[in-house]
């Protein structure tokens, strides 16, 4: 039913997502989407400003989008029709301890403490002005013309799988295991010996795995067989996200797209709640099976019990949690889920065949898919993911920015023919791409592996190690920089092809992240892989993602689609070029694809000489080789 009202006060209102997307038999479907894919650039608008969104006392409706991220919270209010920033956004660090090598641990109550600090540092940024500014005329005009700010919503997304313990109190029980603990890599092991053929695992590469560290299970296997004095003691295991709208609302649930990509849990059974249903099967679409055989049947009862979907409303603001905000009592809050993955919302990556990449120190590749099939190659598809209507598959690559930055830090004390730099100017990046562009496609026949951190997908080798092959004395600085940066769209064409022999093909890419910032590597994506990449106005896709839930789950916006058609801004499109795209093609067939299969024994036989390794073992190394 199309609203002609929309509600921003304690009216808590439920909403279906599209009603031009459907499922059936696990399948999905578009009513708009009849003629293919539709490019994200022909959904959305782009440079042309939208008209504000005011009502008619001038009060303009806002939402709050909060993202807990691994090193800060921040927060940040969107005008909740067009997703414009209002204001600035607020960020507030957080400690991480590492206790012991692999293992990363964040006190929960940090994360609470240093939201509210957050949440009003973002609402400071649009409020009048304080008596020190009475006599600055230029501020007074601009906070006159600052109008004032309703805020209507509230939606949090957070780091995927940092692990919270909790009493009967909800009170944590022993510091959260981040998300990037790995201190569970052998329960890891343990689950796919005693496990192997369990439907839940399908997601793990088909069920070949490998299953990553980072996920829930393994980490509340850790728990139960090493912590045992907690685990008996925890009424509740749940995550940050759960934790954190937990303290807002007294709602404890899950978000159907943490437990559906990273839970082992079917994302559109997790969510029934119809009462036949939990008489006959108390838990749907949870891997109790799972459970049982690693010995843990009382695992399904720890989790929350309630699983809803990112958008839907989580419950109201509390009284001491408005306080602590300094919000409003009753304010409605809505469900995120992973940061990655709600970033996935704020770049429009909603439709199949579409591929977000978020890019950083590593690379994620995140496509949405028809169909919610599993292969060797690829992780997912995730059913009922990122939204409960969709489908998403997902690849890696461990190491691509941060080999760009290893490269930067070794270059730094010389020019870019090799001799000693009698200059003290700082060498940065954008000299670094000038230098690399001045050189053709394949590097004067140097080429590089870009797994200098191991290979995540398609194949998954955490031995695998990075390469340069065909250096010459008159290879030069821009040469390797060139090489590196080459790599790395290599190993992204080859993700974009493993999803898509997986079933799950993409025709264009949304980028987001700090590889957007170089035009030279921007085009070298799109030329190595074949496809058009996307680039939105507002790259601060975690945020906006929020922003977008939020606006739906209180009804600003009828759903999903409609809020991207009117929230998210395509800024520029970058076609492959026809010549660059023929010589890249023919490199990636017949040079790179050749590369990692030939020297991969190589790699595992010095494996065991990082930082000078056991040396007494030379004639076992020898023969490996």
């Amino acid at each position: 039913m199309k609203m002609e009202t929309y509600y921003c006060t304690a009216v808590l209102l439920i909403l279906s997502l599209s009603s031009s997307i459907t499922v059936s038999n696990g399948e999905l479907s578009s009513g708009s989407n009849t003629g293919g894919s539709v490019s994200l650039w022909n959904r959305v608008s782009k440079y042309n400003p939208v008209k504000k969104s005011k009502s008619e006392d001038d009060i303009r409706k806002v939402v709050i989008g909060i993202d807990g991220g691994t090193e800060s919270i921040r927060a940040c209010l969107f005008d909740a029709v067009d997703g414009r920033i209002v204001g600035k956004s607020f960020a507030v660090p957080y400690k991480t301890n590492h206790p012991k090598p692999g293992w990363a641990e964040q006190n929960p109550e940090d994360w609470y403490t240093n939201l509210g600090q957050a949440v009003r540092g973002a609402m400071a940024s649009v409020s009048l002005p304080s008596d020190d500014d009475t006599h600055d005329t230029d501020n007074q005009q601009q906070q006159q013309e600052q109008p004032r700010v309703e805020v209507c919503a509230i939606c949090v997304d957070t780091t995927c799988c940092s692990v919270v313990a909790l009493d009967d109190t909800f009170q944590p029980l022993r510091p959260s295991l981040l998300w990037m603990d790995a201190r569970s890599s052998t329960q890891t092991t343990e689950i796919l010996h005693k496990c192997r053929g369990d439907p839940a695992l399908r997601v793990n590469c088909d069920g070949h795995g490998p299953i990553s560290a980072e996920w829930m299970t393994p980490k509340a296997l850790w728990i139960k067989q090493n912590e045992p004095q907690v685990w008996n003691k925890a009424t509740h295991i749940c995550e940050y996200q759960d934790y954190i709208n937990h303290r807002l609302t007294g709602v404890m649930c899950a978000s159907s797209c943490n437990a559906a990509a990273r839970w082992h849990w079917d994302g559109q059974l997790c969510v029934t709640t119809n009462t036949q249903t939990q008489q006959t099967q108390p838990y749907p679409g949870r891997p109790i099976s799972l459970y049982e055989t690693l010995g843990m049947p009382e695992l399904a009862d720890k989790l929350p019990t309630k699983c809803i979907p990112m958008g839907s409303l989580v419950g109201q603001l509390t009284a001491d949690a408005a306080r602590h905000l300094g919000l409003t009592q009753g304010l409605p809050i809505v469900q995120g889920g992973p940061d990655a993955f709600v970033g996935m919302i704020g770049l429009g990556c909603i439709y199949p065949q579409q591929l977000c990449l978020i890019t950083g120190s590593s690379h994620l590749h995140c496509v949405i898919t028809a169909k919610p099939t599993t292969a060797a190659g690829s992780w997912g598809a995730y059913k009922g993911a990122p939204l409960l209507t969709t489908n998403f598959a997902e690849g890696g690559q461990s190491s691509t920015g941060s080999i760009l930055r290893w490269a930067k830090h070794i270059f730094g004390g010389s020019t870019g023919n090799g001799e000693p730099s009698t200059s003290n100017h700082h060498l940065d990046y954008k000299q670094l791409d000038n230098e690399a562009s001045n050189i053709p496609p394949g590097s004067d026949g140097l080429v590089a592996l870009e797994t200098f951190q191991g290979s995540r997908t398609p194949i998954t080798d955490p031995l695998a190690r990075g390469a340069l092959i065909g250096l010459t004395l008159s290879h030069t600085r821009g040469h390797i920089w060139r090489a590196l940066m080459e790599a790395v769209c290599f190993g992204t064409r080859n993700c974009v092809d493993g999803l898509a022999a997986a079933g799950h093909e993409c025709s264009e890419i949304i980028m987001a992240g700090g590889i957007t910032r170089s035009d030279l590597w921007l085009q070298m994506h799109a030329d190595v892989t074949g496809k058009p990449i996307l680039l939105c106005e507002n790259s601060d896709a975690p945020l906006l993602g929020c922003a977008i839930l939020a606006s739906v789950g209180v009804g600003i916006h009828d759903s999903v689609e409609d809020a991207v058609r009117s929230m998210v801004r395509t800024s520029r499109r970058v076609k492959p070029r026809t010549n660059e795209a023929k010589v890249y093609d023919l490199l990636y067939r017949n040079v790179y694809s050749r590369i990692s299969p030939a020297i991969t024994p190589i790699f595992h036989a010095i494996a065991d000489l990082r930082g000078g390794g056991d040396l007494a073992n030379q004639g076992e190394l020898k023969t490996c080789l």
